[in-house]
């Protein structure tokens, strides 16, 4: 098992999501998300570090590369879904950072994951219905987020922080801030954040 890959990155390619890192003279091609792509992108490639998992077929040997062991852990438990191979649980991971694919599974927004290519919604209900709870373990989700205050909607201090946490999360979920603020006019305030963002999603999904 190959855990990690340490050395020059030579060759990164964003059409085909691929990544090539340069150890001791040997060339090691992994598949990587495009998140991984992103910050390998603005990374010195002199000196590279992707962590990695080995793929073993009966046609072939395939190495899968991440930036960080965060993102490496969610794809190892995205593939153990039933019907999330190493490709579509990349996808995901393209279309969703951690800290969103981590949110989108606590608060059941299935709808988010399904965004991903080839991911449809009974998989992506899967996924919420199976990693929920190791999600929850794993990757725990704080209530707590960006400090930005929903405007047009008189609130006591208390709930318009908990409306700025529920509208920085659908923000990171991939809704648009005016999406965001539309549905959380449709929510019960006195709500926990996590409730508020389940009323929030239910609205933006009806």
């Amino acid at each position: 098992m190959i855990y990690c890959l340490t050395g020059e990155l030579i060759y990164l390619d964003a059409l085909t999501y691929t990544a090539v890192v340069d150890c001791g003279g040997v060339g090691y091609k992994t598949t990587v998300t495009a998140n991984t792509l992103t910050k390998l992108s603005a990374a010195d490639r002199a000196s590279v570090r992707i962590y990695t998992h080995m793929q073993v077929r009966e046609d072939a040997v395939e190495l899968y590369g991440f930036y960080d062991t965060k993102e490496l852990e969610m794809f190892r438990l995205l593939i153990t879904v039933s019907g999330v191979g190493p490709k579509a649980a990349c996808a995901i991971l393209s279309v969703l950072s951690p800290d969103a694919l981590a949110l989108a599974v606590s608060t059941e927004d299935s709808k988010a994951i399904a965004r991903a290519q080839g991911v449809g919604a009974k998989t992506a209900a899967r996924v919420v219905l199976e990693l929920k709870d190791k999600f929850a373990k794993n990757f725990p989700v704080s209530d707590a987020a960006a400090t930005k205050v929903v405007s047009g909607k008189s609130a006591s201090p208390v709930s318009t922080t908990k409306l700025s946490d529920a509208k920085d999360a659908l923000i990171v979920l991939g809704y648009t801030s005016a999406e965001a603020m539309k549905a959380l006019k449709n929510v019960d305030q006195s709500a926990d954040v996590e409730t508020i963002i389940r009323q929030a999603l239910a609205f933006l999904m009806s």
